[in-house]
């Protein structure tokens, strides 16, 4: 793969890290010179982006939040970026061994296989100095890793930890869940050891101490291994991470909240986030995912009081204006409405809206750009981007970043009882955001506190379905339940407002999806394994 790799807060295309394909030179000649090393290495730093938002690896390019109540994707019609997230939640029993979207197993593994071969190389080859190598060894197995808790996370950590560089891995057995933990944190205590805090100027946008520490942090709340999450949280704070000055800067990368993140450039690598979040008048042949009402009333008003939406939830709407400037700033940073301004116009997210256009759930195949909840997306996209048909998308993707080092802070504090410090991390989060904290929270108040703070701060970052499915609270959440919009047409010099339906039938979550099954794929390779008993049907 040809790929660019960009680095951290970068000015200049001297700052960034090229690639070549590493199968295009002997893995002998790869340790001839840096130079050579560098670009063999320098190739697993595209896994940052392709696990990410922006890439196809998390959920076939879909969004996770699909399969939650906060994001409706638009198309009935099956497809990436269409109906594959409804087609889940609304049929969930089509999920099986046989293809699963959501699983990732042959790539991931394929990608370990490349940095097992890099490490063996480099023990028959280089003569570097050992400073040197352990740079190289810190890095690949920061990567390694990365990929080992991708599938960690899908498959309860029964996986299969293998160094061997065979093309297949035949009659190996699955490693127990703690020892694939134990793995994961053995392989990013190696890297937190051996990587500085921060690189060169030749070498920026490498990962770091703080990025292996906060990688850890966020891996140990799955493994429920709180003191070591908290450890790892506690590191990065001490490397002098700050807060980003405001919520819509936190995403964006370069500054002093990013821990970890992948830059793009319009002539690539780039993406295509603007357009597969646009708005009909911007590009016609894309878009049709939204933010649901659900997600819109999560959030609190600018006091932190919560907002009373009872008198736009009934059929026959309401003129009444929503309530939309009374919410904390987050919610304008993270969601477009009717009423919002985006580039120089006043959104009207309506039937027939020139700048936004409403349509219900069903009507048209593919909506490409139209809304079915009234809503479009602002996070991530570039409100300067004004030509999607020919320019790509560049903004950074932020894999690691304080706020959720925080976050995850919190919950290890929680998990370990002390409740008081837990929402001392929180409030540091709701302060940038002019919001009150309530530091006398304790048990499952506390706990509630935490997950509104993570569905809020992280919203459509790639947490909260897996958040939800580790905390056990998927069953009851996304089970028998409904998204809803704000279908909006044009009445007078006005807007009349109505609730409705977005789904039209009850979303379901099944209890054997709290683990995703072992690709039939891998079961007729591997001997010495079978598969998990909840997927044997």
């Amino acid at each position: 793969m040809l790929v660019s790799i960009a680095a951290l807060g970068l000015t200049s295309c001297n700052d960034w890290l090229n690639l070549t394909p590493p199968d295009r030179v002997s893995d002998k000649a790869a340790w001839e010179s840096k130079e050579s090393t560098d670009l063999y290495i320098n190739n697993f730093y595209e896994y940052i982006a392709i696990y990410g938002q922006f890439g196809d690896q998390q959920f076939q390019g879909n969004l996770t939040e699909g399969l939650t109540d906060t994001f409706k994707y638009g198309s009935p019609i099956l497809g990436n970026r269409a109906g594959d997230s409804n087609h889940y939640v609304f049929t969930p029993e089509t999920m099986s061994s046989a293809g699963s979207m959501l699983c990732c197993w042959t790539n991931t593994y394929t990608r370990i296989r490349r940095i097992n071969e890099f490490l063996a190389s480099m023990e028959a080859y280089s003569t570097y100095s050992e400073a040197d190598n352990k740079l190289y060894e810190a890095q690949a197995r920061f990567f390694r890793a990365f990929l080992y808790f991708q599938l960690a996370k899908r498959h309860g950590g029964e996986i299969i930890i293998f160094k061997t560089l065979d093309k297949t891995v035949k009659n190996t057995p699955l490693t127990a869940s703690a020892d694939t933990w134990q793995y994961i944190y053995d392989e990013l205590m190696f890297a937190a050891e051996n990587l500085p805090e921060e690189w060169n100027s030749q070498n920026t946008g490498r990962v770091t101490k703080g990025a292996a520490y906060a990688l850890l942090s966020r891996a140990m709340l799955y493994a429920e291994r709180w003191d070591d999450a908290k450890d790892a949280a506690e590191e990065v704070l001490a490397l002098g991470y700050a807060l980003a000055d405001s919520y819509e800067k936190a995403t964006k990368g370069g500054n002093s909240e990013s821990i970890l993140e992948f830059n793009y450039l319009v002539t690539g690598p780039n993406h295509y986030w603007d357009r597969y979040m646009c708005m009909y008048h911007e590009y016609t042949t894309a878009g049709g995912a939204a933010p649901t009402q659900e997600m819109v009333e999560s959030y609190e008003a600018k006091d932190g009081s919560k907002v009373d939406w009872e008198k736009w939830h009934s059929e026959e709407g309401t003129t009444e204006y929503p309530p939309y400037d009374e919410l904390e700033p987050r919610f304008a940073a993270t969601i477009l409405y009717n009423g919002a301004e985006w580039k120089g116009v006043e959104l009207e997210c309506c039937v027939d809206g020139t700048y936004g256009t409403y349509v219900d759930y069903g009507v048209e195949p593919y909506p490409y750009g139209k809304t079915v909840t009234g809503y479009y997306m602002r996070k991530f996209r570039q409100e300067e981007n004004t030509d999607l048909t020919n320019v790509a998308s560049t903004s950074a993707w932020v894999e690691l970043r304080l706020a959720e080092v925080l976050l995850n802070l919190a919950e290890a504090e929680l998990r370990l009882g002390y409740d008081g410090v837990a929402m001392g991390y929180i409030k540091q989060i709701r302060d940038r955001v002019g919001l009150p904290t309530d530091l006398s929270l304790t048990g499952d108040d506390a706990f509630a506190a935490l997950v509104h703070e993570r569905k809020i701060e992280l919203a459509y970052e790639g947490h909260l379905w897996w958040d939800m499915r580790r905390w056990g609270l998927s069953e009851e959440a996304y089970n028998g339940y409904r998204v809803h919009g704000m279908k909006i047409t044009k009445e007078g010099s006005g807007y009349r407002y109505q609730y409705v339906d977005a789904d039209g039938t009850d979303r379901k979550y099944l209890s054997r999806m709290n683990r995703l099954p072992i690709p039939d794929e891998e079961l007729r390779n591997n001997n010495a394994i079978t598969q998990f008993p909840e997927w044997n049907f």
